[in-house]
Protein backbone atom coordinates (compact mmCIF):
# COMPACT_ATOMS: atom_id res chain seq x y z
CA UNK A 1 0.00 0.00 0.00
CA UNK A 2 1.58 3.29 -0.86
CA UNK A 3 2.27 5.91 2.25
CA UNK A 4 -0.07 8.00 2.44
CA UNK A 5 -2.72 5.25 2.25
CA UNK A 6 -0.60 3.60 5.61
CA UNK A 7 -0.34 7.16 7.20
CA UNK A 8 -4.49 7.69 7.04
CA UNK A 9 -5.38 4.00 8.01
CA UNK A 10 -2.73 4.47 11.23
CA UNK A 11 -4.95 8.11 11.62
CA UNK A 12 -8.41 5.98 11.08
CA UNK A 13 -7.29 3.62 14.40
CA UNK A 14 -6.05 5.91 16.42
CA UNK A 15 -8.77 8.00 15.88
CA UNK A 16 -11.21 4.95 16.53
CA UNK A 17 -9.03 4.15 19.66
CA UNK A 18 -8.80 7.20 21.12
CA UNK A 19 -13.14 7.87 20.79
CA UNK A 20 -14.33 4.27 21.18
CA UNK A 21 -12.67 1.25 22.96
CA UNK A 22 -9.26 -0.11 23.32
CA UNK A 23 -8.78 -3.58 22.10
CA UNK A 24 -7.93 -6.42 19.18
CA UNK A 25 -11.75 -6.32 18.23
CA UNK A 26 -11.39 -2.72 17.06
CA UNK A 27 -8.28 -3.23 15.29
CA UNK A 28 -9.71 -6.41 13.34
CA UNK A 29 -12.78 -4.38 12.64
CA UNK A 30 -10.84 -1.85 11.04
CA UNK A 31 -8.39 -4.23 8.68
CA UNK A 32 -11.66 -5.91 7.51
CA UNK A 33 -13.12 -2.82 6.99
CA UNK A 34 -10.07 -1.97 5.02
CA UNK A 35 -9.54 -4.99 3.16
CA UNK A 36 -13.27 -4.90 1.40
CA UNK A 37 -12.56 -1.75 0.77
CA UNK A 38 -9.25 -2.30 -1.75
CA UNK A 39 -11.09 -5.11 -3.39
CA UNK A 40 -13.98 -3.55 -4.44
CA UNK A 41 -11.13 -0.54 -5.81
CA UNK A 42 -9.81 -3.34 -7.15
CA UNK A 43 -12.53 -5.03 -8.62
CA UNK A 44 -13.96 -1.53 -10.09
CA UNK A 45 -10.98 -0.71 -11.47
CA UNK A 46 -10.59 -3.76 -13.22
CA UNK A 47 -14.24 -3.29 -15.16
CA UNK A 48 -13.28 -0.63 -16.20
CA UNK A 49 -10.28 -1.86 -18.18
CA UNK A 50 -10.95 -2.60 -21.55
CA UNK A 51 -9.33 -4.12 -24.31
CA UNK A 52 -9.92 -3.07 -28.47
CA UNK A 53 -8.69 -3.43 -31.71
CA UNK A 54 -7.94 -0.23 -33.81
CA UNK A 55 -7.93 -1.18 -37.47
CA UNK A 56 -5.86 1.87 -39.63
CA UNK A 57 -5.97 1.03 -43.17
CA UNK A 58 -6.94 -2.79 -42.39
CA UNK A 59 -3.57 -2.67 -39.76
CA UNK A 60 -5.02 -3.59 -36.62
CA UNK A 61 -3.24 -3.15 -33.34
CA UNK A 62 -4.95 -4.33 -30.06
CA UNK A 63 -4.98 -1.34 -27.33
CA UNK A 64 -5.81 -1.60 -23.23
CA UNK A 65 -7.92 1.68 -22.25
CA UNK A 66 -9.27 2.71 -18.59
CA UNK A 67 -12.90 3.39 -20.92
CA UNK A 68 -14.24 6.95 -21.74
CA UNK A 69 -14.95 7.27 -25.77
CA UNK A 70 -12.50 6.33 -28.43
CA UNK A 71 -11.62 10.13 -29.49
CA UNK A 72 -9.95 9.64 -25.55
CA UNK A 73 -8.55 6.13 -26.35
CA UNK A 74 -6.51 7.86 -29.93
CA UNK A 75 -5.64 11.11 -27.91
CA UNK A 76 -4.13 8.49 -25.17
CA UNK A 77 -2.13 6.33 -27.79
CA UNK A 78 -0.90 9.22 -29.90
CA UNK A 79 -3.08 8.15 -33.00
CA UNK A 80 -3.87 12.03 -35.00
CA UNK A 81 -6.61 11.89 -37.50
CA UNK A 82 -6.52 13.97 -40.71
CA UNK A 83 -9.98 16.42 -41.97
CA UNK A 84 -10.81 13.43 -44.47
CA UNK A 85 -9.72 10.43 -42.41
CA UNK A 86 -12.74 7.98 -41.75
CA UNK A 87 -13.63 6.71 -38.41
CA UNK A 88 -16.01 4.18 -37.47
CA UNK A 89 -17.88 4.50 -35.07
CA UNK A 90 -17.83 7.84 -34.52
CA UNK A 91 -15.13 9.59 -32.26
CA UNK A 92 -17.76 10.64 -29.25
CA UNK A 93 -19.03 6.47 -29.00
CA UNK A 94 -18.33 5.10 -26.05
CA UNK A 95 -15.58 2.46 -25.80
CA UNK A 96 -16.98 -1.25 -25.74
CA UNK A 97 -14.62 -4.16 -24.83
CA UNK A 98 -13.63 -5.94 -27.28
CA UNK A 99 -14.63 -3.76 -29.78
CA UNK A 100 -13.06 -2.41 -32.94
CA UNK A 101 -12.20 1.33 -34.39
CA UNK A 102 -11.93 1.34 -37.95
CA UNK A 103 -9.81 4.22 -39.34
CA UNK A 104 -9.50 4.61 -43.09
CA UNK A 105 -6.62 7.15 -43.86
CA UNK A 106 -7.69 9.77 -46.70
CA UNK A 107 -5.14 9.19 -50.01
CA UNK A 108 -4.64 12.04 -52.94
CA UNK A 109 -6.13 11.74 -55.77
CA UNK A 110 -6.79 13.67 -59.12
CA UNK A 111 -9.86 14.52 -60.93
CA UNK A 112 -10.57 16.60 -64.00
CA UNK A 113 -14.05 17.82 -64.41
CA UNK A 114 -15.52 20.96 -65.84
CA UNK A 115 -12.50 22.00 -66.87
CA UNK A 116 -10.37 22.29 -63.89
CA UNK A 117 -8.30 19.67 -62.08
CA UNK A 118 -8.30 19.87 -58.56
CA UNK A 119 -5.98 17.51 -55.82
CA UNK A 120 -8.62 15.93 -53.56
CA UNK A 121 -7.73 13.85 -50.46
CA UNK A 122 -10.32 11.07 -49.92
CA UNK A 123 -11.08 8.24 -47.55
CA UNK A 124 -14.39 7.29 -49.48
CA UNK A 125 -14.63 3.41 -51.13
CA UNK A 126 -15.35 4.33 -54.51
CA UNK A 127 -15.48 6.91 -56.86
CA UNK A 128 -19.05 7.68 -56.84
CA UNK A 129 -19.21 8.08 -53.25
CA UNK A 130 -15.63 10.37 -53.29
CA UNK A 131 -17.69 12.53 -55.67
CA UNK A 132 -20.75 12.65 -53.82
CA UNK A 133 -18.31 13.97 -50.67
CA UNK A 134 -17.25 16.28 -52.93
CA UNK A 135 -20.82 17.82 -54.24
CA UNK A 136 -19.59 17.19 -57.77
CA UNK A 137 -23.24 16.30 -58.76
CA UNK A 138 -23.12 13.68 -61.83
CA UNK A 139 -26.74 13.41 -64.35
CA UNK A 140 -27.39 10.13 -65.60
CA UNK A 141 -25.50 10.66 -69.10
CA UNK A 142 -22.01 12.01 -67.45
CA UNK A 143 -19.22 9.73 -68.15
CA UNK A 144 -16.84 8.74 -65.36
CA UNK A 145 -13.26 7.10 -65.46
CA UNK A 146 -12.60 4.59 -64.25
CA UNK A 147 -16.22 3.34 -63.83
CA UNK A 148 -18.17 4.68 -60.66
CA UNK A 149 -18.05 1.72 -58.69
CA UNK A 150 -14.08 1.63 -58.77
CA UNK A 151 -12.63 1.71 -55.66
CA UNK A 152 -10.20 4.85 -54.21
CA UNK A 153 -6.56 4.24 -54.32
CA UNK A 154 -3.84 6.72 -53.89
CA UNK A 155 -2.46 8.22 -56.60
CA UNK A 156 -5.97 7.56 -58.93
CA UNK A 157 -6.61 9.94 -61.51
CA UNK A 158 -10.84 10.54 -62.23
CA UNK A 159 -12.14 11.90 -65.51
CA UNK A 160 -15.82 13.80 -65.27
CA UNK A 161 -17.11 14.27 -68.89
CA UNK A 162 -20.29 16.30 -68.71
CA UNK A 163 -22.43 14.80 -71.19
CA UNK A 164 -25.61 16.52 -73.16
CA UNK A 165 -27.98 16.44 -75.52
CA UNK A 166 -30.32 18.51 -77.93
CA UNK A 167 -32.86 17.77 -79.62
CA UNK A 168 -33.65 19.86 -82.87
CA UNK A 169 -36.92 19.96 -84.68
CA UNK A 170 -37.28 20.69 -88.30
CA UNK A 171 -40.17 20.76 -91.01
CA UNK A 172 -38.81 19.89 -94.64
CA UNK A 173 -40.62 19.63 -97.85
CA UNK A 174 -41.75 16.35 -99.44
CA UNK A 175 -41.15 16.73 -103.14
CA UNK A 176 -44.26 15.70 -104.90
CA UNK A 177 -43.67 13.40 -107.91
CA UNK A 178 -44.64 13.97 -111.18
CA UNK A 179 -46.76 10.79 -113.56
CA UNK A 180 -46.90 10.78 -116.84
CA UNK A 181 -50.18 8.80 -118.50
CA UNK A 182 -49.86 7.75 -122.03
CA UNK A 183 -53.76 8.72 -123.74
CA UNK A 184 -54.16 7.58 -126.60
CA UNK A 185 -56.89 9.63 -127.32
CA UNK A 186 -54.96 12.82 -127.52
CA UNK A 187 -52.78 13.57 -130.51
CA UNK A 188 -49.06 12.51 -130.11
CA UNK A 189 -47.04 15.31 -128.18
CA UNK A 190 -49.87 16.60 -127.22
CA UNK A 191 -49.78 17.10 -122.68
CA UNK A 192 -52.25 17.74 -120.41
CA UNK A 193 -52.30 18.57 -116.75
CA UNK A 194 -54.88 15.74 -114.93
CA UNK A 195 -53.39 17.18 -111.21
CA UNK A 196 -51.61 19.62 -109.75
CA UNK A 197 -48.59 18.37 -107.31
CA UNK A 198 -48.05 19.51 -103.85
CA UNK A 199 -45.14 19.01 -101.34
CA UNK A 200 -45.84 17.13 -98.78
CA UNK A 201 -44.73 17.97 -94.95
CA UNK A 202 -42.17 15.91 -93.13
CA UNK A 203 -41.18 16.88 -89.21
CA UNK A 204 -37.42 15.47 -88.30
CA UNK A 205 -36.21 15.30 -84.76
CA UNK A 206 -32.79 14.86 -84.54
CA UNK A 207 -30.36 14.62 -81.61
CA UNK A 208 -27.36 16.16 -80.74
CA UNK A 209 -24.97 15.29 -78.28
CA UNK A 210 -22.46 17.24 -76.67
CA UNK A 211 -19.24 16.31 -74.66
CA UNK A 212 -18.06 18.87 -72.68
CA UNK A 213 -19.82 21.46 -74.62
CA UNK A 214 -18.45 19.80 -78.00
CA UNK A 215 -20.68 18.51 -80.26
CA UNK A 216 -19.77 14.41 -80.84
CA UNK A 217 -22.77 13.38 -82.82
CA UNK A 218 -25.80 13.54 -84.15
CA UNK A 219 -28.60 11.12 -85.35
CA UNK A 220 -32.11 11.58 -86.52
CA UNK A 221 -34.64 9.59 -84.36
CA UNK A 222 -37.82 11.04 -85.51
CA UNK A 223 -39.41 10.86 -88.50
CA UNK A 224 -43.28 11.93 -89.08
CA UNK A 225 -44.88 12.34 -92.36
CA UNK A 226 -47.48 15.37 -91.29
CA UNK A 227 -48.66 16.14 -94.96
CA UNK A 228 -48.95 13.49 -97.77
CA UNK A 229 -47.32 15.23 -101.18
CA UNK A 230 -49.73 14.81 -104.07
CA UNK A 231 -48.68 13.88 -107.35
CA UNK A 232 -48.74 15.91 -110.24
CA UNK A 233 -50.41 13.81 -113.08
CA UNK A 234 -49.93 14.89 -117.09
CA UNK A 235 -51.46 12.61 -119.48
CA UNK A 236 -49.32 12.80 -122.81
CA UNK A 237 -51.08 11.71 -126.34
CA UNK A 238 -50.07 8.85 -128.01
CA UNK A 239 -52.49 8.76 -130.84
CA UNK A 240 -50.34 8.77 -133.80
CA UNK A 241 -47.73 5.87 -133.23
CA UNK A 242 -46.03 6.26 -135.81
CA UNK A 243 -42.99 8.96 -135.44
CA UNK A 244 -41.22 10.87 -138.55
CA UNK A 245 -38.10 11.50 -138.05
CA UNK A 246 -36.78 14.81 -139.09
CA UNK A 247 -34.45 13.11 -142.04
CA UNK A 248 -37.75 11.06 -143.14
CA UNK A 249 -38.94 7.43 -142.06
CA UNK A 250 -41.10 6.74 -139.26
CA UNK A 251 -40.63 5.12 -136.34
CA UNK A 252 -42.91 2.77 -134.78
CA UNK A 253 -43.27 2.65 -130.84
CA UNK A 254 -45.25 1.44 -128.16
CA UNK A 255 -45.26 4.88 -125.65
CA UNK A 256 -43.71 7.95 -125.73
CA UNK A 257 -42.39 9.60 -122.44
CA UNK A 258 -41.19 13.38 -122.15
CA UNK A 259 -38.30 13.25 -119.69
CA UNK A 260 -35.67 15.01 -117.87
CA UNK A 261 -32.79 14.23 -119.50
CA UNK A 262 -29.12 14.67 -118.03
CA UNK A 263 -25.79 13.45 -119.13
CA UNK A 264 -22.79 10.99 -117.29
CA UNK A 265 -19.44 9.41 -118.60
CA UNK A 266 -17.31 7.01 -116.49
CA UNK A 267 -15.04 9.74 -115.19
CA UNK A 268 -15.25 9.57 -111.38
CA UNK A 269 -16.71 12.87 -110.86
CA UNK A 270 -19.95 10.91 -112.50
CA UNK A 271 -20.16 7.44 -111.11
CA UNK A 272 -17.35 7.54 -107.97
CA UNK A 273 -15.12 4.81 -109.66
CA UNK A 274 -12.00 5.65 -111.03
CA UNK A 275 -9.63 3.56 -113.55
CA UNK A 276 -8.48 1.06 -111.25
CA UNK A 277 -11.31 0.22 -110.06
CA UNK A 278 -13.08 -3.41 -111.33
CA UNK A 279 -16.58 -1.74 -112.21
CA UNK A 280 -14.90 1.21 -113.93
CA UNK A 281 -17.05 1.61 -117.05
CA UNK A 282 -19.34 -0.78 -116.19
CA UNK A 283 -23.17 -0.44 -116.80
CA UNK A 284 -26.19 -2.02 -113.86
CA UNK A 285 -27.08 -4.72 -116.48
CA UNK A 286 -22.97 -5.63 -116.37
CA UNK A 287 -22.47 -4.23 -119.94
CA UNK A 288 -19.52 -1.80 -120.63
CA UNK A 289 -21.03 1.83 -121.15
CA UNK A 290 -20.53 3.12 -124.45
CA UNK A 291 -22.05 5.81 -126.66
CA UNK A 292 -22.27 5.10 -130.47
CA UNK A 293 -24.46 7.70 -132.61
CA UNK A 294 -24.58 4.75 -135.48
CA UNK A 295 -26.35 2.77 -133.46
CA UNK A 296 -28.06 1.72 -129.84
CA UNK A 297 -25.82 3.87 -126.96
CA UNK A 298 -26.29 3.20 -122.78
CA UNK A 299 -28.94 5.37 -120.83
CA UNK A 300 -29.47 4.89 -117.26
CA UNK A 301 -33.54 5.18 -116.07
CA UNK A 302 -35.25 4.34 -113.35
CA UNK A 303 -36.48 0.71 -113.69
CA UNK A 304 -39.78 1.65 -112.20
CA UNK A 305 -40.66 3.79 -114.94
CA UNK A 306 -38.79 2.12 -118.07
CA UNK A 307 -37.62 -1.62 -117.33
CA UNK A 308 -33.88 -2.43 -118.35
CA UNK A 309 -33.06 -3.66 -121.70
CA UNK A 310 -35.65 -1.44 -123.30
CA UNK A 311 -34.91 0.34 -126.85
CA UNK A 312 -35.48 3.43 -126.85
CA UNK A 313 -35.78 6.48 -129.45
CA UNK A 314 -34.35 9.54 -127.95
CA UNK A 315 -34.70 12.95 -129.86
CA UNK A 316 -31.26 14.48 -130.13
CA UNK A 317 -29.29 11.72 -129.00
CA UNK A 318 -30.81 8.81 -131.26
CA UNK A 319 -31.27 4.88 -130.33
CA UNK A 320 -30.08 4.01 -126.88
CA UNK A 321 -31.44 0.78 -124.56
CA UNK A 322 -31.68 1.18 -120.99
CA UNK A 323 -28.58 -0.51 -119.11
CA UNK A 324 -27.66 1.26 -116.03
CA UNK A 325 -29.38 3.29 -112.81
CA UNK A 326 -28.46 5.86 -110.98
CA UNK A 327 -28.95 7.01 -107.38
CA UNK A 328 -30.45 10.65 -108.85
CA UNK A 329 -32.61 8.85 -111.17
CA UNK A 330 -35.99 8.61 -110.15
CA UNK A 331 -38.97 8.95 -111.77
CA UNK A 332 -39.60 10.44 -115.56
CA UNK A 333 -35.53 11.10 -115.67
CA UNK A 334 -33.27 9.38 -118.46
CA UNK A 335 -29.36 9.83 -118.33
CA UNK A 336 -27.46 9.67 -121.70
CA UNK A 337 -24.00 8.28 -121.36
CA UNK A 338 -20.72 9.99 -123.45
CA UNK A 339 -17.85 9.39 -123.93
CA UNK A 340 -16.44 12.60 -122.89
CA UNK A 341 -16.97 15.38 -120.19
CA UNK A 342 -16.94 18.45 -122.94
CA UNK A 343 -20.30 16.14 -124.80
CA UNK A 344 -21.65 15.50 -121.27
CA UNK A 345 -21.40 19.70 -120.37
CA UNK A 346 -22.97 20.28 -124.03
CA UNK A 347 -25.38 18.60 -123.35
CA UNK A 348 -26.35 19.94 -120.01
CA UNK A 349 -29.98 19.18 -118.86
CA UNK A 350 -32.84 19.04 -121.40
CA UNK A 351 -36.28 17.91 -121.54
CA UNK A 352 -36.45 15.81 -124.51
CA UNK A 353 -38.84 13.02 -125.89
CA UNK A 354 -38.34 10.14 -125.26
CA UNK A 355 -40.00 7.02 -127.52
CA UNK A 356 -40.17 3.14 -126.19
CA UNK A 357 -40.31 1.00 -129.04
CA UNK A 358 -41.86 -1.91 -129.54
Amino acid sequence: MPRGGIFMVERFKTYLNKYFSDGPKIESIIVIGLTISLVVISLTIFNMIKTITISIDGSDKKVTTFGGTYKDVLDNNGIKLGSKDKVKPSLDSRVKDKGKLLITRAVLIEVKVDGKKLDIKSAEHNVENMLQAEKIQLSNLDKVYPSRNYAIKKGLKVVVTRVKTKDIKEITNINYDIVIKNDGEVESGAKKVLQEGQNGEKQTITRIVYEDGKEVSRKVISEIVKKEPVQKIIAVGTLNSDYTFSRGGNLSYAKFLQMKATAYTADYESTGKGPGHPDFGITASGTVARRNSGSYSSVAVDPRVIPLGTKLYIEGYGYAIAEDTGGAIKGNRVDLFFNSASEANNWGVRWINVYVMD
